[in-house]
């Protein structure tokens, strides 16, 4: 198959083309300094032939091809009794469900009815470059009023969603999920439910993501406490790395006592309020796979479902040996597949926010009775909520077993009274080379010098937490705690310009993003 068959996304504007370049002169300043190099390393662009390739590579002859369309634009939502002016993908919250089987093509036609550019990026799949849609880097900013079409295969099964690239639009009603089927599912569960989390401001009181950003900026570093300890910011305390210090982990409060920078007046399951919940329906003694979403912009949440043990499956689209859990934490931008066994009744499903005050909730119906109200909590929040450095993959996902090819420190920090958050000292898009070659076994190595959790993702591959037994889970999300470090393991089997960014929006657009680069 030629790898010319597939077509090209409209090429970058002149500005995106800086953007990468400021990263090739950087590499090329490190390379100048290096007696053993005599040319600097040129970016595989997101246009190149290496990346239509790749995608060749992915789709076998005759996919089945998804047509897809989706529309973004202003609407006014329902919370469950709360009318709230947002923006949506085709005028609900979450947006449509795309669901494909494993090596479908997606081919979906997009138009802009908001006010302002924006893009689609497929969070978690390992797609095409120039299809990931992250503004100036693989694509141009699609204008208001503007269209695109995106192209890609879905190589992987699993738990997915999309999302915009632009600014804080996440924290809108910009979110919908995408669920890549496998053969095999349904062999153990007999039912199965998409439950997306979220934290809510938009259109409440006259709050709108935008502006919440700005307040955090006139605010500053300075004017925000770590967990309630006045005088003291979130650099207050840069002890981490090699003969640092390392903060010790409360199994009961896993993230620390600093959780989030936004105050918000409402957590959903579903698009959802308590008040007005959204309603799972099975049979007693019924299987029941929900595979779980938090689409939230600054929050995490500790999830749990009355009167049942959960078993975890997946996480991020990827399997692991199964494990009993009474709750789980999710941050931003994880997904987490797991599976109950339904008793019979009505029971709470609830998602706590995890530090906040406030939970979304929801119905599990099975039978008759009445429903538990909806401030109802649920014994097995209080226990100890599963973490992913408690998962080991399944063999059948395990990377190779193999010495890293190339280490790359990812220093997560912040400025000292500024609302700026950092990687490797500086705000994007300043950034500082990462660059990777095609074929290699990259080590990432995040060291967090913040007193807040950072749940870093990275675009366009899976990695593999690193631990003692070669045998960490498979992700693309992984929570990096204050004054922690966690190193992860990725194959460069994906070329192209791959943003590595901190899930919390507000982190990101205030600095907290770079990019993985594959140069030749």
């Amino acid at each position: 198959m030629s790898p010319n068959r597939f077509p090209l996304s409209s090429r970058m504007n002149r500005r995106g083309f800086l953007a990468l370049g400021a990263g090739a002169a950087a590499a090329a300043t490190l390379a100048a300094c290096s007696k053993n190099t005599t040319a600097s390393p040129s970016l595989v662009q997101p246009d190149s032939d290496a990346v239509r390739a790749a995608e060749a590579a992915r789709r076998t002859a005759g996919a089945a091809v998804r047509d897809v369309t989706l529309r973004a634009e202003p609407t006014t939502v329902d919370l469950g009794g709360v009318q709230v002016p947002t923006w949506a993908f085709g005028g609900a919250v979450p947006g449509p469900e795309i669901r494909i089987a494993k090596g479908d093509v997606v081919r979906a036609q997009f138009t802009n009815a908001l006010p302002a550019p924006t893009t689609i990026h497929w969070h978690g799949i390992a797609l095409r470059n120039d299809m990931d849609g992250v503004p100036d880097v693989t694509q141009s900013p699609i204008a208001a009023g503007g269209s695109f079409g995106y192209e890609f295969t879905a190589p992987e099964p699993g738990t997915y969603f999309f999302h915009p690239h632009v600014g804080v639009q996440l924290d809108r009603g910009l979110y919908a999920p995408l669920i890549v089927e496998d053969p095999a599912d349904g062999r153990d569960y007999d039912t199965e439910a998409v439950v997306v989390l979220d934290d809510w401001l938009d259109g409440v009181n006259g709050r709108d993501p935008d502006e919440e950003l700005r307040h955090l900026r006139d605010r500053g570093m300075s004017g925000m406490n770590m967990g309630g300890m006045p005088g003291m910011n979130h650099s207050g305390m840069n002890m981490g790395g090699p003969g640092g210090m390392s903060m010790p982990v409360d199994p009961n409060a896993p993230l620390g006592s600093d959780v989030g920078d936004v105050t918000y007046p409402y957590f959903l399951i579903n698009g959802r309020l308590g008040s007005d919940p959204a309603v799972f329906t099975a049979r007693p003694g019924q299987r029941m796979r929900l595979r779980i979403i938090n689409a939230a912009a600054d929050s995490a949440f500790r999830v749990a479902v009355g009167g049942h043990q959960m078993r975890v499956t997946h996480t991020d689209g990827f399997p692991v040996q199964p494990i009993t859990t009474s709750s789980l934490l999710i941050s931003m931008g994880e997904r987490y597949d797991v599976i109950v066994d339904l008793a019979d009744g009505v029971f709470p499903l609830v998602a706590a926010a995890e530090g906040k005050t406030g939970r979304g909730f929801a119905l599990i119906r099975t039978g008759g009775g009445t429903p538990p109200p909806v401030d109802a909590r649920p014994s097995e929040l209080a226990v100890a909520p599963l973490t992913a450095d408690r998962l080991t993959c399944a063999e059948s996902v395990r990377l190779q077993a193999k010495k890293p090819d190339q280490t790359l420190d990812v220093t997560l920090g912040s400025d000292a009274k500024s609302y700026v958050w950092t990687i490797n000292g500086k705000a994007y898009p300043d950034r500082t080379a990462l660059n990777i070659s095609q074929g290699q076994r990259i080590r990432l190595r995040f060291r967090n010098q913040s007193m807040m959790f950072h749940p870093m993702h990275l675009h366009g591959h899976t990695f593999q937490l690193v631990d003692h037994a070669g045998s960490g889970p498979r992700k693309d999300t992984a929570i990096v705690l204050p004054m922690q470090t966690v190193e992860v393991d990725l194959d460069a089997d994906n070329p192209g310009q791959w943003m590595l960014h901190c899930h919390n929006a507000y982190h990101a657009e205030a600095g907290m993003m770079s990019i993985l680069s594959y140069v030749h």
